[in-house]
């Protein structure tokens, strides 16, 4: 009898210690050029506290009332901050994990719950940081990046255009049928894109995301605001329920997340003064609400036009190489396409969940159709309607000095000026003078002289 109590405390004594421990069930770490990220996969939600200490340089995170259950030995380590990172117990209940950094960092930590994909998570962010002179610290900031103007005629400028992968890191996407990956696929063809781009005189693509890393929504649209990109263009592959879903999508921003989007940034235009300096160069800090209203209203209604209209091109183009899942452009509210600055699209290249479609999407040479069908639908839009002072505008203006052919043209709803006057290669200096405005008022149903395509 004494022998079955003594197991049965036993036995409950290590339910007890288990319900009552967090367990780190795995731990992964992942490197981005700005940053890395640290994840501890949980059983169950457990507070924690982070403190950086100095001379050598560490971090130390402690997880209260949890124990590790993970090795982690393969971390890679070979590059990023982290040279070394060891683990204890602290007062017999929590979990002390000591990383020894190669510099200084910035760190950042948050909980995230239960998804489909993961359950509780402690994620840790180190931001790297450079020393500058005086001695200070400050956070390392991307730079913009240094593109060569390598163009002889009148010395214009290329097309720059952000290809952004979607997910990466911790973050996998879509995991369709045979276990491949979204970001992995994504990313492929991303970069097939970039190959076919710098090859196009005229252009200049600048990839987002190079490797397996996560970046931000919202910092990926930074990324391409400092890259000055002329289009955004982000690129995923879908996942459904049903295996039987197929095709590919093409999505702009929708109105009713436009106008939402607009607010929010005029409620922060104290701290972005130069958000819609890719129209016009314009600056907010320096209007009144109502101006700055309309200025950013007009700018979300001009970014959003370019975008449908060359959403049109791309969704065109992906047609004629495989199944269309909606044959027109979708408009809805995915973050990546929120900049009033910047036509943004997103690209869902199939479905990973369709069988057919995900053998299709995992080989280098559906690969290759879809970067080219994506690239025909950005060269076919541009040709038509280069910006204003780039190497494919020079060319069209020369071939439009020699005829002088003027087309009409009726104004549709979202119309202004500035797109029309940038869509054929003008300026709204020639069109007022065309059409005889004295200002840039005009209303759906009217029709203009412009110059012809």
């Amino acid at each position: 009898m004494r022998i079955v109590l003594a197991v049965l405390l036993f036995v409950l004594q290590s339910l007890w210690l288990s319900a009552a421990y967090a367990d780190v069930k795995g731990v992964r770490l992942w490197h981005a050029p700005e940053s890395s990220r640290l994840v501890f996969d949980l059983n169950q939600a457990s507070e924690h506290k982070i403190f950086t200490l100095s001379s050598p340089d560490r971090l130390v995170i402690d997880i209260y009332g949890a124990r590790l259950n993970a090795s982690m030995d393969d971390l890679p380590m070979k590059t990023g901050p982290v040279k070394k990172i060891r683990s204890g117990m602290r007062n017999k209940t929590d979990l002390r994990i000591v990383l020894d950094l190669a510099h200084k960092v910035d760190p950042k930590s948050f909980q995230l719950k239960p998804n489909k994909k993961y359950g509780h998570r402690l994620v840790v962010d180190l931001y790297h940081q450079v020393k500058v002179p005086q001695g200070k610290i400050t956070p390392l900031k991307i730079s913009k990046p240094v593109f060569e103007v390598k163009d002889t005629l009148k010395n214009k400028r290329d097309i720059i255009v952000a290809i952004d992968a979607g997910h990466g890191g911790e973050d996998p996407g879509a995991i369709g049928h045979g276990g491949v990956r979204e970001k992995k696929v994504v990313l492929a063809i991303a970069k097939k894109l970039e190959k076919l781009l710098k090859k196009e005189k005229g252009f200049k693509p600048y990839l987002v995301r190079k490797g397996d890393y996560y970046i931000g929504l919202r910092d990926r649209t930074k990324h391409a605001r400092k890259a000055n990109a002329d289009l955004f263009i982000s690129i995923h592959a879908d996942a459904f329920s049903s295996p039987k879903a197929s095709g590919g999508s093409v999505f702009a921003l929708s109105q009713k997340s436009a106008t939402s989007e607009a607010a929010r940034w005029l409620a922060d235009k104290e701290n972005a003064s130069d958000l819609i300096g890719g129209v016009g160069g314009l600056s907010l800090d320096d209007k009144e609400d109502l101006l700055a209203g309309v200025l950013l209203d007009l700018s979300m209604t001009a970014s959003l036009s370019i975008s449908l209209e060359l959403g049109g091109k791309v969704l065109g183009s992906m047609g004629k190489i495989g199944r269309l899942h909606k044959r027109h452009v979708e408009q809805a509210g995915f973050a990546v396409l929120k900049s009033p600055d910047i036509p943004s699209v997103l690209v869902e290249t199939g479905f990973l969940s369709n069988p057919s479609e995900a053998r299709k999407l995992k080989g280098s040479n559906y690969q290759n159709k879809m970067a080219k069908a994506i690239f025909k639908g950005i060269k076919g839009y541009f040709q038509t309607s280069p910006p204003v002072g780039t190497y494919l505008a020079s060319i069209k203006g020369g071939s439009n000095k020699k005829s002088n052919t003027i087309t009409r043209y009726t104004i549709s709803a979202g119309d202004t000026l500035s797109v029309i006057a940038q869509r054929h290669a003008t300026s709204m200096a020639k069109l007022k003078s065309l059409n005889g405005l004295k200002s840039s008022s005009i209303r759906v149903g009217q029709v203009i002289k412009v110059p012809a395509s």
